[in-house]
Formats: structure tokens, C-alpha cells, sequence
């Protein structure tokens, strides 16, 4: 690293005998310092000095020079300016701008100056080096820290309890741990302050126990170092430990501090301990500190995280001036905890507000943009980003990116962004995988494994599971064998439940139940309720109404309250025309009071998404819905579409029957997409639930019919619909 200071034109000469300390220490110009508001005021004061011929002593320009490079209200550049002037700037004089220097966000010219001090011919003391080892440790400059370490060394300063605390905070935060302890090990200080250093250092790289032994030897442990031990057991997913450690804290009597505070109420987020989160709070607000924003934010979070967004929208709404973390904690809680509207809504208010939006803001809107299908939204956001932020390497925003157009329907801008991406990692790879296989495109979804291969970024369990969703949907159980594995024996990649829940899947869909029952038998750990309920829906496919009831018991007992399974079973009877045992599931289910979760699309139109429920009026535009919908059925017949009513309950009359298919949530987007964009507009949509055969093969023909492509998507796939076709060819 190279070191320049910029070139100093000024030069004025200090007067050859300064006046004696005392008669200046207390003159009325240096004493209106203590009163500066900032640089105008400063200004002033320094023409007065000018006026009174203060300016000839370094002692009055040391205390401008100090309170430019230190006090809040001071300006480094202006301190330079001073520096400039003075011809032989004494010892301080120069430790002073180290100082300063050492606290911006330019540290690296403390280093400058210490190199510009050398060469002046002025030797430094210890007052000197604690703030270049501190620069040293914010940079990072292991190299140039050690270099300096050989300065200490050189002028014996290595005993100055300052220096050697600085050494091992230099060599700990770099990293470099087994110098840091070498440096503690060599010194007969070791006082509370190098204890805290070598302990922070260990703790906040994760050497726990190291951290341990050496806060047990500690003669007295302050609130630092027990901050220490509470945040490395929080970072490195220890809740219990870190939270055990607050608690201990608290039994000696040591008053925790605001970084207290904020690890304990990050530990309670994660391990979704409310009632010692609530303790903390009532903490806060006994102690005077409700308006620190900090600790706010930091409770927002852990309420968020704990499913207490009430609690958490509380604080929010409490705050008088909000900062960027105070938007993106309570934004990603409403994420974190699924409730996607309130996301954008809160989103909205956020550009509205003075605080931009940064790359935490969009990792928590992206997914609900994702999940409500804004692709609108999404779109303002990919821009926004690619002019706004500059960081085109964080790879975590761009796949998320990849990951939303990839669930709004639009896999081409998906590709597009994969593509742009300078640096992909895993995590980039599996979202376009899984982008392609939700999609329906098997074949260019297993042409981008085999790329990965090529570029030799070795998959995870995640790129399986893509990859064998892909196989499921495109019905090719060769392929998802041979990935399956490939999987256990090239990557030595045990098989999770997600991975099995793939190959049931794909050979449930084939009509191959010997097989999917084998594979059953044989998994180490015991299905889930994805599992079992892909194969009862595949037994709806091709009618197998034998096994579908010993599907639906292992159903029943692991998801007894789960009203969809009595529902699939008794279409499933319905089908095969078996009435008595319709009756059956019919009376259990109305035994139970359970109601099946409701249908519910979602459409955006002009930015703003649109949801709707089966046979739903709320909708301002619900008149002119219905008439499409009339409009759209009196062409679906005029085409030769007969409704299939036998998914549809047995105890509905038949007229009904055909009625409530027509008003399902899906057709009424539809309608709404129709009337409220223009003609050849993509329109596409989100469902909650799979699609029916009935609103599949109406949608094929409604998409020939206006000439549209309808891009839809259910629970399980995308469906592309265009020209009478679905990209599923009928396979879902």
C-alpha cells in the first residue's frame, strides 16, 4: 500500500518563541471553542485568533487543528488547511490529524500522515499508535498493522497498556488471532481492557470456546466483554448460550448497554423467545430509553420475528422520524411472516417517505412481489436497482430478481438477468433451474445443470430438488432416476424429504404406484403430508380409487385437520361414481366443521393486484365481470365445451354444478384481465390453489378464442396458455 499526502502550498511561519502554555490555556479566543456550533462559527473564532496574533503559536493552531479533526462539529479539510500553515508541526500537532483521520471514513490517510510524520523527522510516542492500529483494524491492513507493530517494537512502547491493547484489537479484528494471543501471552499486563480485546477477538471470529476459557480467567469482566460472549454465541447460532449469558449477566449485576440490548433482542428473534423479549422491553422503557431508535428497530425485529406484528407495527407507527432500518425491519417482518399485501403496502409508504430504498429493502419485497405475481412492481424495482444501486456483484438481490420474474411468468426476463450476471453462485443456478422447471421447460432446465457441471460449481440438495421438479413436470422418470442418483452417488448428497417428494411425484404422474411404493418403503425417514398428498392427487389422475383410500388414512392421521384431503378423496369417489362412500367423507368432513380453504387468483393490472374468491361480487368492476363472464361462456359453448361437473360435490344440482365452476376464482381474472387491458395483452395470474380440469381446458379455449396468451400460475406449476394449448400438454 502507498501512501501520498497531498501537496501543502501554504507556509507561514510560526513565531520562533511561542508564549508560556498557561497564558494561552485560558485566553478568551481559545475558550470560545468550547461554544462552536460548527464551521461557520469556527471560522470566526479563528479570525479572532488571526486578529489577536494567536495564529504565530502552535498551541492555538493545535486547538483549532483539535477541534477540526475531533469534535463533531469540526471539518477535517479545514484542519488540513491549518496543518498547511504551520511550518514545523509539533508531536501533537500531527497526532492529532492521526486521530482524526483515524475516526473518518477515510482511515487510510491516517496511515498517510503517520508515513508524511516519519519522514518530517517528528518520532512518534504512544499516543501515536493506539489510532493507527485502530485505522489499521477498520481498513483492514494486517500488512501495514504489522509494520507499525515494528515501530512499538523499536521504540519500546510495547508496555504502554494502550499500545498493547490496540495490538491485539488490531491483530483480532484482522483476523490474525494467533498473533493477538501472542502479543497478550508477552506482556505482564494483561488488565481487564487486553482480556476484553483477545476475548472480543475470538468471539466475534467464532472460537468460542478460546472465548470462554479466557473470559473464566479474567480478573474483572466489564459489560464489553460480556457483550462479546453474548453476541459471538448469537452470530454463530447459539441462542440458548448467548441468551443463558444474559441472564448470568443480570445475576451479577452488570448494566447492560444499548449493543447488550441488541444482541440479546437478535438472539430472542431467532429463537422466538417472546417472554424474554417482552422482559427486555419493559427493560427499555423502565430505563428511560424507549426513544432510542436502535434498540426500537431492534424490537421491531424481534416482535416481527416472533409473529407479534401488532406489537412490532405498534413501535413502528410510534416512531417520530424513521430511519432506512426501521422501514426494512418492519417491511421484511411482514415478509418473513407471509403476509405479502401489507409488504407492498408498507413498501409504497416507504417511497413516499424521505428514506431510500436499499438492497435489504428489495430482498424482503422481491419474494412478496413473487408471491402476489407484481410483476409490475417487480419491474419498477429491477430498474430502480440497476440505476440506483451500485453494488452489480451482490449477487443475493440479482437472484432474487431471477427468482421473481421467474414466479410472475416472465422466465425470459428471468433469463435475461441470469444471463447478465457477471458472478453467479449456487444459489443463482437454482433459481433458474427451478424458474425452468416450474415452467415446464425439462429440457433447458437439465441443459443449465449440465452448464453448471461444465463451470464446475458443484451442485447442492437444492439444485436436485430443482432439477427433479423439472423431470416431475416434464414426465421424464428416466431422467429423474438417473439425476436421483447421480444425486447420492457422484455428490454424496443424502436424499431429503423434498428430493423423495420429487420422484413420488414424477412416478405418481406416470401411473407407476408399484414404483412409487417401493421408493416409500425404502426412505429413511417417514413421509410427509407433500408426499402422500402427490400421490393421492396422482390417484385422481388415473383413477386409481383402491389406493387413493390408503393414501388419504396416512393423510388423515398426519394432517387430521387438513379439509383438502377429505375434499380430493371425495372427488376421487365422486369420479368412480361411488355415492355411499361420498356420503361417508361428506359426513366426516361436516362432522369435523372443517370448510375447504377457498379458491383465491390474484391478477395486476396498472400496477395495483387484483385477488378474488370463487363466486366473489366485492369487486368494484363486478357488474362488468359477470358480463364477460356470460359472454365468455356463451363462446366457450359456441367452441363445443361441455363443463365437467365431477369435481364438483355431489349434493350441488347439476345446473349448480356447471354455476359454480363458471364463477371459479381463476375465470373471474380472467374476466377482470379482458375487460381491463388491451386486446393481444399478456394476461397472467395467480392461484392459491391447483388448477381444475374444468378452468384448464375452458382456459385453453378462451385463450384461442380472445387470442391471448394467459400465463397461469397454481400451486404446483406455471400453465402457458396460447392457441388452444397448454405448455403441460394436459400433464399436471
Amino acid at each position: 500500500m502507498v501512501f501520498s499526502l497531498p501537496s501543502l502550498a501554504i507556509s507561514v511561519p510560526s513565531s520562533s518563541s511561542d508564549p508560556p502554555y498557561k497564558s494561552l490555556k485560558y485566553h478568551p479566543s481559545l475558550s470560545l471553542l468550547s461554544k462552536c456550533k460548527g464551521i461557520e462559527n469556527l471560522k470566526q473564532i479563528h479570525a479572532q485568533i488571526i486578529k489577536t496574533g494567536l495564529h504565530t503559536t502552535q498551541f492555538a493552531l493545535s486547538k483549532l487543528i483539535e477541534f477540526c479533526s475531533v469534535s463533531p462539529s469540526g471539518d477535517l479539510s479545514y484542519a488540513l488547511l491549518i496543518f498547511a500553515s504551520i511550518e514545523e508541526p509539533n508531536q501533537f500537532i500531527w497526532n492529532t490529524l492521526i486521530r482524526g483521520y483515524s475516526r473518518s471514513p477515510s482511515p487510510i490517510l491516517a496511515l498517510s500522515f503517520f508515513t508524511q510524520m516519519l519522514l518530517a523527522g517528528v518520532e512518534p510516542n504512544s499516543y501515536t499508535f493506539p489510532f493507527l492500529l485502530k485505522s489499521c483494524s477498520k481498513l483492514p491492513a494486517i500488512h501495514e498493522g504489522k509494520q507499525i507493530h515494528a515501530h512499538v517494537l523499536k521504540l519500546d512502547l510495547d508496555s504502554d497498556a494502550f499500545v498493547h491493547t490496540s495490538l491485539i484489537n488490531m491483530y483480532a479484528r484482522n483476523g490474525e488471532l494467533t498473533d493477538a494471543h501472542r502479543v497478550f501471552d508477552q506482556s505482564s499486563l494483561r488488565d481487564a481492557v487486553s482480556f476484553t480485546a483477545i476475548v472480543t477477538g475470538y468471539a466475534s471470529w467464532g472460537y468460542l470456546d478460546e472465548a470462554r476459557q479466557l473470559f473464566d480467567e479474567m480478573p474483572v469482566r466489564d459489560v464489553v466483554s460480556w457483550n462479546a460472549m453474548i453476541s459471538g454465541y448469537a452470530q454463530r447460532g447459539l441462542f440458548k448460550e448467548s441468551l443463558d449469558f444474559f441472564r448470568e449477566m443480570l445475576r451479577v449485576k452488570i448494566e447492560p448497554n444499548e449493543s447488550t440490548l441488541v444482541s440479546v433482542l437478535s438472539a430472542c428473534a431467532q429463537s422466538n423467545s417472546i417472554e424474554l423479549g417482552n422482559w427486555v422491553y419493559s427493560w427499555i422503557e423502565n430505563h428511560g430509553l424507549s426513544s432510542n431508535l436502535r434498540l426500537v428497530n431492534a424490537l421491531i425485529d424481534m416482535y416481527s420475528k416472533c409473529g407479534e406484528l401488532k406489537t412490532a407495527r405498534s413501535l413502528f407507527d410510534g416512531i417520530p422520524q424513521r430511519d432506512q432500518v426501521s422501514w426494512n425491519v418492519m417491511i421484511g417482518g411482514y415478509t418473513h411472516l407471509g403476509h405479502y399485501k401489507e409488504t407492498l403496502t408498507l413498501f409504497r409508504k416507504m417511497l413516499l417517505s424521505a428514506e431510500e430504498p436499499n438492497a435489504v429493502t428489495f430482498l424482503s419485497v422481491l419474494p412478496a412481489c413473487a408471491y402476489l405475481g407484481a410483476l409490475d412492481l417487480g419491474k419498477w424495482i429491477h430498474t430502480y436497482i440497476d440505476k440506483n444501486i451500485s453494488d452489480s456483484t451482490n449477487v443475493s438481490l440479482y437472484t432474487s430478481l431471477i427468482d421473481m420474474y421467474a414466479k410472475c411468468g416472465s422466465i425470459e426476463s428471468a433469463q435475461q438477468v441470469f444471463n447478465a450476471l457477471k458472478v453467479k453462485n449456487v444459489s443463482s443456478w437454482n433459481a433458474m433451474i427451478s424458474g425452468l422447471a416450474m415452467h415446464g421447460h425439462a429440457n433447458e432446465a437439465i441443459g443449465l445443470f449440465s452448464r453448471m457441471a461444465d463451470e464446475a460449481l458443484e451442485p447442492d440438495d437444492i439444485t436436485f430438488v430443482g432439477i427433479l421438479s423439472a423431470c416431475s413436470h416434464g414426465g421424464l422418470v428416466e431422467a429423474g432416476y438417473q439425476y436421483f442418483n447421480s444425486m447420492i452417488q457422484d455428490y454424496n448428497i443424502s436424499p431429503k424429504l423434498q428430493h423423495y417428494g420429487c420422484m413420488i411425484d414424477l412416478l405418481g404422474r406416470a401411473g407407476l404406484f408399484d414404483e412409487a411404493e417401493a421408493l416409500i418403503n425404502k426412505m429413511e425417514m417417514k413421509p410427509d403430508g407433500a408426499i402422500w398428498g402427490s400421490l393421492l392427487g396422482a390417484c385422481r389422475v388415473h383413477g386409481n380409487v383402491e389406493l387413493a383410500g390408503f393414501v388419504a388414512n396416512h393423510l388423515f392421521e398426519l394432517e387430521p385437520e387438513n379439509p383438502g384431503v377429505y375434499a380430493l378423496l371425495s372427488n376421487i369417489y365422486a369420479g368412480a361414481g361411488r355415492w355411499e362412500d361420498v356420503a361417508r367423507i361428506r359426513t366426516r368432513l361436516n362432522d369435523k366443521r372443517m370448510k375447504k380453504e377457498p379458491g383465491c387468483s390474484s391478477i395486476e393490472v396498472d400496477s395495483v393486484v387484483h385477488e378474488f374468491l370463487v363466486g366473489d361480487r366485492a369487486h368494484p368492476q363486478s357488474s362488468k365481470i359477470y358480463k364477460m363472464l356470460d359472454e365468455i361462456d356463451k363462446l366457450l359453448e359456441l367452441d363445443g365445451h361441455v363443463p365437467d361437473t365431477s369435481e364438483v360435490f355431489y349434493d350441488i344440482e347439476e345446473d349448480w354444478k356447471e354455476g359454480a365452476l363458471c364463477y371459479h376464482s381463476e375465470k373471474l381474472a380472467i374476466a377482470f384481465g379482458l375487460i381491463s387491458t388491451s386486446p393481444g395483452t399478456t394476461i397472467r395470474i395467480v392461484k392459491n390453489l391447483r388448477v381444475c380440469g374444468n378452468c384448464h381446458s375452458a382456459t385453453k379455449l378462451i385463450s384461442k378464442i380472445f387470442n391471448r396468451e394467459i400465463i397461469a400460475r397454481d400451486r404446483s406449476r406455471f400453465h402457458h396458455f396460447k392457441d388452444g394449448e397448454c405448455s403441460c400438454m394436459d400433464y399436471w
